[in-house]
């Protein structure tokens, strides 16, 4: 049994880096949703340069690790300048990486919503911008809901990244933990916990938003 006595010593320290991955998951929750939603109405547009910026970031980011594009915030950007700390690459790389997958998962969901929805806003007086912002995208959303919350349940998973580059998360914390009291199952056991105690709610209620869009229609 892991010793509570690990947790009671360093509960200061295990919240500390429990409300930066809280912190970090909301700034790359809403920032890859944001850039995912502007990816996937790019990939569906028939402006051909937007259609292939669009479907170059998702082929790329899709297809490498997300350990390297936070590479790239944190050891890449200062040979040009600029200089990141380890908290605001892993936030940036992790809100660039998770927008790919947000993309594709709305880009399937605009693509479910019925063509005839399209021409009825337009044939309104509607333009594009506006076709999609208050006829397409809502019905899209609703679609995608089960995907959407896999994704932003990963992202809170994938926030543990930020323990290799001194990003202040609860893995960077728990590594200092378990450097000073070498008892190493015991530390992260409670890292465990603390991340459930972020995704099980997740899961319950995007089960319980998806029952509702469902008995909504």
């Amino acid at each position: 049994m892991p010793s509570f006595k690990i947790f009671t010593d360093y509960f200061d320290t295990y919240m500390q880096g429990f409300l930066n991955t809280i912190y970090t998951s909301l700034i790359a929750l809403v920032g890859s949703f944001l850039i995912g939603t502007i990816i996937a109405i790019f990939r569906i547009t028939n402006n051909r340069p937007l259609q292939w910026l669009g479907t170059v970031y998702v082929e790329f980011i899709r297809n490498i690790p997300l350990m390297l594009v936070v590479f790239i915030f944190f050891y890449g950007l200062p040979s040009i300048g600029i200089t990141l700390s380890g908290f605001v690459s892993g936030t940036i790389g992790l809100m660039v990486y998770t927008a790919a997958f947000v993309a594709e998962a709305i880009r399937a969901g605009i693509m479910a919503v019925p063509k005839g929805q399209t021409e009825a806003a337009r044939a309104s007086g509607l333009n594009y911008t506006q076709t999609m912002i208050h006829v397409i995208l809502p019905q899209a959303i609703k679609i995608v809901i089960p995907p959407l919350s896999n994704q932003f349940i990963n992202l809170v998973k994938n926030s543990s990244i930020l323990g290799a580059f001194a990003g202040l998360d609860l893995m960077y914390y728990a590594d200092r933990v378990a450097s000073k009291t070498y008892a190493t199952f015991d530390t992260y056991i409670f890292v465990a916990l603390l991340y459930l105690v972020l995704t099980l709610p997740l899961s319950y209620m995007a089960l319980q938003l998806e029952r509702k869009l469902a008995k909504t229609g």
